[in-house]
Formats: structure tokens, sequence, C-alpha cells
């Protein structure tokens, strides 16, 4: 019997291909390509023949194909991440805020509340603005979201909190009833300098202005080109790790290059545990 996982990763691939986000054109370049780029066009090519791409004559906006991988990987981790209640339980939200000014929409949870007071003082004086620049701002596109619980699920087993202690901890409803933020995820369908800058800068504002724990800081991309991939995943300290859409079959078709450089930095990036497949980020979660 399928695995459930294995099952989700196979909708998802199909969710990208129906929909036309990983798509071919009538000469052979795949969406996710840079065609300017001979590596990147094989790679690319070579992952979408095997996820069964289909060729339309005319791919899509870059804004629309942004939206339709960031719903994709969002119904991607509603339907698996919750499943793992053995591993982390807990009564959980996966939203899509991508659409909408998310760096006010993050204000509405635990540990980034604050944020909203500075929202509107900056709002109120524009100077603000010009001394902050943009180390407030956080856009996510997908949180994931823990909700408190009640002292009847605490005390499930035994009597562990009453109106004595624990009395600021956000995990209990008794004390506040927004949703914390267990993990920020960005998605990235190609990477670029500047969208690799952007997802380390915005990983950095996650971690500077919380008040509480850090949440998962993830990246999820269908770039195919691993000196881009490097780009953003080499490193620590910002972002926790990065996930492909497709890893297994980014590994054999970067095999299939011959590009002995394009195969020393992905294997650098696989076995030094900066880059995982999509199917790995709900068990990270778990953690």
């Amino acid at each position: 019997m399928t695995a459930a996982l294995t099952t989700a990763r196979k909708r998802f691939h199909d969710d990208l291909t129906e929909k036309h986000t990983l798509s071919l054109s009538p000469d052979g370049v795949a969406s996710n390509a840079d065609s300017s780029q001979r590596t990147s066009v094989s790679i690319a090519l070579s992952i979408a023949k095997d996820l069964h791409a289909e060729t339309i004559p005319k791919k899509l906006t870059g804004q629309r194909v942004g939206k339709q991988f960031e719903e994709a990987v969002e119904r991607f981790l509603s339907g698996t991440f919750p499943l793992f209640q053995s591993l982390r339980p807990g009564n959980w939200a996966i939203e899509n805020v991508g659409g909408s000014r998310a760096e006010y929409q993050i204000s509405r949870y635990e540990p980034y509340t604050h944020l909203a007071d500075l929202a509107t003082a900056i709002q109120a004086d524009r100077n603000l603005a010009a001394v902050l620049g943009n180390s407030y701002e956080i856009s996510p596109d997908i949180l994931v979201l823990r909700k408190p619980e009640s002292d009847d699920v605490v005390n499930n087993v035994s009597n562990l909190v009453d109106a004595e202690a624990g009395r600021y901890a956000v995990i209990r409803m008794a004390n506040q009833q927004r949703p914390i933020v267990h993990a920020i995820v960005s998605c990235k369908w190609t990477l670029r300098s500047d969208r690799a800058q952007n997802a380390r800068s915005e990983a950095l504002n996650v971690i500077r202005n919380r008040k509480g724990r850090t949440p998962h800081i993830a990246v999820v991309t269908g770039e195919p080109s691993p000196s881009r991939l490097a780009s953003l995943a080499l490193g620590t300290g910002d972002i926790d790790t990065v996930y492909h859409f497709a890893l297994p079959e980014l590994i054999a078709a970067v095999q299939n290059t011959d590009n002995d450089e394009a195969i020393s930095m992905l294997n650098t990036l696989v076995t030094g545990k900066r880059l995982r497949d999509i199917s790995d980020l709900p068990l990270d979660l778990a953690i």
C-alpha cells in the first residue's frame, strides 16, 4: 500500500503539471528553465519529462506561475503535515498569505503581534520608515500556525497547569487566543540573485523581530540550476533548509548532464544537509 506522503507528492506534481505551472514550450524549454543557460535548459527539460509536463503554446506569466506554485505548496502541506500527529500533536492551520499585504498579516499571530503597533506608528510618521528601512518587513507566502490549547487539553493526562503558574505562556488559551507561528515557508518557483537575497533578508527579519521562539524558516523552489540553488542554500544562520519540488528527479537530471561542476555542487548541497525534497518538509516541521 502506497504511503500517504508518497501519494501526496505525486498529487503535488500532478497539480503543477495540470495547471501548467510546470510546462514545456513548443521548442522544448521548461517553464522553470533559464533559456539563456544550456545546463538549466537541459536539467529542467529532464525533470519536466519525468513529471509528464505538457507542451503548451505560450507559458504562463511569471506572476501567475508564482501564485499557482504557492497554492500547490499550501495544498501539499495542508494535506500532509496535520497527518503527523504521532510526531507533532496540535491543532494546526496552514495559510497562504502571499497574495495579501503579508508583512501586516503576520502581526495577527504570536510572536509578532507587536509589529501591528510598529506598522501603525510608521504610517503616522513616515520618517520612521526612512530610519528603519525594511528591517521590520516580513512578507511570507505560507504560514504554518498552531492554535493555543485549552487547559482541558493540557491537563488531559494529569493536572499540569492551573491559575497559579504558567500564566504568560502563549500556548495556553487561558492566556491568549491568537495562533502561534510555527513555520514560515517562502515559495520561489525559480531563483535569480535578487530572489535569493530577498529570501535571506526576510529570514533575518523573522529572526530579529520575534518576541518568542524562532519559527521554522523554509524555502521551497523549483529552480533547476545547482549554482543558483547554492546561492540560497549554502551557509547557515538564516534559512533552516531549502526544499526542491522534485529533488530525486533533479539529481538524476544533473547526473545526466556530465557537468562535473554542477554534479559536485548538487552533491555538496544534499550531503551538506542544505537541500532536501518537498516530501521531507512535513517531517522536518514535526521537529
